[in-house]
């Protein structure tokens, strides 16, 4: 059996925060955190697995804090938006560096430095076994990521998104702050939005949910641990029906 066959999907959605390429520093890209990603992504990729991502903002701006802080909010979404772009040109340099083919396709123009969003032309790529990084969210204010996340799975027909976070999994509470937080194997979607566990933000979930989409919460900092779940091993949580 070829490492391809083991794989239990095809193709799939890889959510990170910005935060995530921050490594130790509070601020900005920290390039060895970036390269550590890359070589998870490529780890899967090299299984054979059709690979889209969405990268967040938050290591350089984030609209919501600076809405909070006066700025207008559309203005500060926009903002949060093109720094997604920044992050994933990033990642686009660490994968083609690997040897991974990339594209970063922009949902808001920018022709000098990457594709405008043509769903039909991004569905080639993967087919084509490119990894494709959607950027600038939606193209919209008011959604975030984790929203831009979900829409592009559905419309690349991903069979589960995978969310890289901090821990393993989802929690009944913060397990950096209570000692007796409990992980679920597997949640309800309607359980994630009742109890307000913060997965993903609501549209998100239920945008998800109406698709029947499953998303997988797992730690990106255990290494070896994106390449391990689509072996079918691992600790994670299954957020479906």
């Amino acid at each position: 059996m070829s490492t391809q066959d083991k794989a239990t999907f095809k193709r799939v959605m890889l959510k990170i925060s910005g935060e995530a390429l921050m490594g130790d520093r509070g601020f900005g890209l920290n390039p060895p955190t970036v390269d550590r990603i890359a070589e998870e992504v490529k780890s899967v990729h090299d299984m054979g697995v059709e690979i889209c991502m969405v990268i967040g903002g938050g290591n350089i701006f984030r609209g919501l804090s600076g809405s909070a802080q006066g700025m207008e909010r559309t203005t500060a979404d926009y903002m949060g938006m093109l720094a997604t772009v920044m992050n994933a040109l990033a990642m686009q340099s660490a994968l083609e560096a690997r040897g991974v083919f990339t594209r970063v396709i922009s949902a808001i123009p920018m022709d000098q430095v990457c594709e405008p969003y043509i769903r039909r032309r991004a569905v080639r790529h993967l087919e084509k076994k490119r990894v494709c990084i959607f950027a600038a969210g939606t193209g919209n204010p008011y959604f975030t990521t984790d929203t831009a996340a979900t829409l592009r799975a559905n419309e690349m027909a991903c069979e589960a998104i995978f969310k890289g976070t901090k821990v393993d999994g989802v929690y009944d509470k913060d397990p950096a702050k209570h000692d007796d937080a409990v992980r679920y194997d597997q949640i309800s979607y309607d359980d994630v939005l009742a109890q307000h566990l913060g997965v993903m933000d609501a549209s998100a979930i239920a945008l998800a949910r109406d698709n029947h989409l499953p998303i997988i919460v797992f730690s990106l900092d255990e290494p070896g641990g994106f390449k391990g779940i689509l072996a079918g091993e691992g600790t994670y949580t299954k957020v479906h029906d």
